[in-house]
């Protein structure tokens, strides 16, 4: 899970995020060029990481990075969806009982062993709610217990409840090693993990750089840093500017990143090797705590049917885009189906306006609305790594708002802030942040539960039909339950708690290498290109 503004493209927050972080990759060009070993991969980011700790933050910038230096216990297969081995070799779910067996030999990067005693405390840590990590509820089941055996090297995982998808979310869960769960504080700076990379130098804001490490052969099925063409050496480059980004790419000195709107279309005409990632890009949220003029569910009814999301769709992916189908629309997407086009509010202003008055909120002679004595103001914020057309979109919406009487004040944010707004200091209205999962479990703690900080329902949505609803879907084991998880989402998305309006392919262009972007770029996927 990841937030894409965030992410959480996240499950792939994702705030982005999501995130919080797994889909197919589709690439073209990249010619016909052979492999070579060593080298230097070069990847350029939109946004700072805002510290490394890989288990307390969803952003998509921070999951991507978090996959070069740690490992999850398991993998999904991009195209089919299957469960692949990690971290575990092998693994069984027998009811509320998972038990998962640690493949032999794994390190850490400081060299100690990684033993089961130590992935059942990186469980436990995530399972606290004390300790306030976003991929409790999402990756990890609520209460759920785990302890090791490090003489059959198996982690056993009690479930408190039913959880069709445990093993998808245990996939997106990086592990941390002793020395990093011992001192937390040091993971703002530096890694302990047992990924094919390490880090070796951190500069925050600029860039950082990670080496290879020998002898690691337990990665996503199977891989190994032994593999002819892999880098010796990853720098994480920040480039916050898209098109600075793009001339980077062409000129050399970029070998990846992902570039969206009209650069991206300079790029592939360019030839460039591209990566193709399906994701939820443009996902409205209204910030329902008390005191907000979005608390009102006539308000936010009211500001969702004020929008042509047809037109904001197509403005907002440079006509590239698509409708979106589901909440969970990460590649494999585990509920096919359509849970968004029959439930969303139809464009209807004149329907809004009225619904406007009749939450008390009254059209002026200046032609703004105000109850009480006070404006309609809203504070609308959305991320800057969407291109123009990103920015494009939101100068209508502020527009579509202006003509029912409300008065938005738009904000673009990078990953960092944008993060910081929802989650922390709660000063917004309006969000587009997309929350990029495969699974619709994974959206749970987004959609329910504690409101942040103290959880990751950062829009502070409470739905008792919802909660029923999950409830119900929760107890019927895996894909079974798809048709009681779409219902769900169709609920929450007809009274306008969440609006997904857009859905794209992002691309993630390479220069001198090619690689996969199932959801985050793998990092054993990269193969650097002779020139």
């Amino acid at each position: 899970m990841k937030l894409t503004t965030l992410g959480i493209q996240g499950s792939c927050l994702a705030l982005a995020a999501a995130a919080l972080t797994a889909c197919g990759g589709a690439s073209n060009g990249g010619g016909g060029a052979g492999v070579v070993d060593g080298g230097t991969f070069t990847y350029g980011l939109s946004s700072d990481l805002g510290g490394l700790d890989p288990q307390m933050g969803a952003g998509t910038s921070l999951f991507a990075v978090t996959q070069f230096a740690y490992d999850p216990l398991l993998s999904v297969d991009g195209r089919t969806g299957e469960i692949k081995s990690a971290l575990a070799k092998s693994w069984q779910v027998n009811g509320r009982s998972v038990t998962l067996t640690l493949a032999d030999g794994i390190t850490c990067s400081d060299g100690t062993r990684l033993t089961a005693s130590d992935v059942a405390k990186n469980l436990g840590f995530v399972a606290d709610p004390k300790n306030k990590s976003p991929f409790l509820g999402t990756f990890l089941p609520v209460g759920a217990k785990a302890k090791g055996d490090d003489t059959t090297r198996v982690v056993t995982l009690t479930l408190a409840r039913p959880a069709p998808f445990v093993l998808n979310g245990l996939s997106g869960l990086p592990i941390v090693c002793p020395r990093g769960m011992a001192d937390r504080s040091s993971l703002r700076t530096a890694t302990a993990g047992t990924g094919p990379y390490k880090l070796i130098q951190a500069a925050p804001g600029d860039h950082y750089t990670y080496a290879i490490r020998d002898g690691y052969t337990w990665g996503p099925n199977g891989a190994t840093t032994a593999t002819r063409g892999l880098p010796k050496t990853v720098v994480i480059k920040v480039v916050e500017n898209a098109s600075t980004a793009a001339n980077l790419l062409l000129s050399g000195g970029l070998n990846g990143a992902q570039i969206v709107g009209p650069d991206a279309e300079r790029l592939e005409k360019s030839g460039l090797y591209a990566a193709k990632t399906p994701i939820l890009a443009g996902e409205q949220w209204y910030n329902e705590r008390a005191g907000r003029a979005t608390g009102d569910p006539k308000v936010r009814k009211a500001l969702t049917q004020a929008l042509d999301l047809g037109q904001l769709q197509k403005v907002f992916t440079s006509g590239r885009g698509t409708a979106a189908t589901t909440l969970a629309a990460n590649e494999p997407v585990a509920c096919r189906g359509d849970s968004v086009s029959r439930a969303l509010p139809a464009h209807d202003p004149q329907a809004a306006g009225a619904l406007l008055d009749q939450a008390g909120w009254v059209k002026g002679s200046d032609g703004r609305r105000t109850k009480d004595g006070r404006p309609l103001r809203l504070t609308f914020i959305y991320q800057n790594n969407n291109g123009t057309g990103g920015d494009a979109a939101a100068e209508l919406a502020v527009r579509q708002w202006k003509a029912i009487g409300v008065e938005a004040t738009a904000h673009s944010q990078n990953e960092t802030t944008l993060t910081n707004t929802i989650f922390g200091t709660g000063n917004w209205d309006v969000a587009w942040a997309a929350v990029n999962v495969n699974t619709p479990d994974q959206l749970v703690p987004f959609l329910s539960g504690p409101a942040a900080p103290q959880g990751n329902n950062f829009a502070g949505i409470s739905d008792p039909d919802y909660d029923a609803a999950v409830k119900s879907a929760m107890a019927i084991p895996g894909t079974a339950g798809c048709r009681d998880w779409l219902a769900a989402e169709s609920g929450l998305i007809a009274k306008a708690d969440v609006v997904p309006f857009a859905g794209t392919v992002v691309r993630t262009f390479g220069k001198g290498a090619r690689f996969e972007t199932p959801g985050e770029l793998v990092p054993t996927s990269i193969r650097m290109l002779a020139r």
